[in-house]
């Protein structure tokens, strides 16, 4: 099995299935919620990128580099992208990024279930040694959501990219690199599944 083969893993509040062309409309009517592009710290497409951005994860998945999901709500709408990126299947390791959320679902159970269903499919299928998220230095609300999830901060990439944004100016990004390991998983998944059973605040 290839990491990167399309799979489609179904939760309770949502489900993770292979990322389309034909989702585009769907993707472009989420991200106006909260007009996402925005946030100067983020990379989430416009509206009028969403296609480009589309094929850009197609084609790093043709190269089994990333394997790219769209996340749909109970409903089937489509409500945000994420992905299993910077495949390192050799070593058996991957990234979980590339992810962003219409603002309405943001802070519920959706993120959690969603996190629970990738680590899951990503340890107890893939067979995978370690997990790794990153997120930008700013991106507090990122941090802290990764924290939650029982990550460790395995360091700080400083000045690691150039942050572009139409609306703001380059800037350097210090990546916050944390992971989550095989052994680890086991802890993780009982906190995070005792999570989705209590009810949100």
């Amino acid at each position: 099995m290839k990491f990167s083969d399309s799979v489609t893993i179904q939760g309770k509040h949502a489900t993770l299935v292979p990322l389309t062309i034909a989702q585009h409309d769907g993707l472009c009517e989420a991200v106006r919620d909260g007009e996402l592009w925005k946030l100067w710290y983020t990379s989430i497409p416009s509206p009028e990128a969403m296609l480009k951005e589309i094929d850009r994860r197609l084609g790093l998945q043709r190269l089994g580099l990333m394997n790219p999901f769209c996340i749909l709500d109970a409903k089937g709408n489509s409500i945000g992208m994420t992905t299993y990126m910077n495949i390192d299947q050799e070593n058996r390791r991957l990234e979980i990024g590339s992810t962003w959320y219409r603002q309405s679902v943001q802070r519920t159970a959706i993120n959690t279930e969603c996190k629970l269903m990738l680590l899951r499919y990503a340890f107890m299928k893939l067979d995978c040694i370690a997990v790794e998220f990153r997120t930008h230095f700013f991106n507090h609300q990122s941090r802290k959501g990764i924290e939650r999830l029982g990550a460790k901060l395995d360091g700080v990439l400083r000045s690691h990219q150039i942050n572009r944004h139409p609306d703001a100016n380059d800037s350097l990004r210090d990546t916050y690199v944390y992971s989550i390991l095989a052994s680890e998983f086991p802890a993780v998944e009982a906190h995070l599944s005792l999570g989705l059973q209590m009810p949100k605040m």
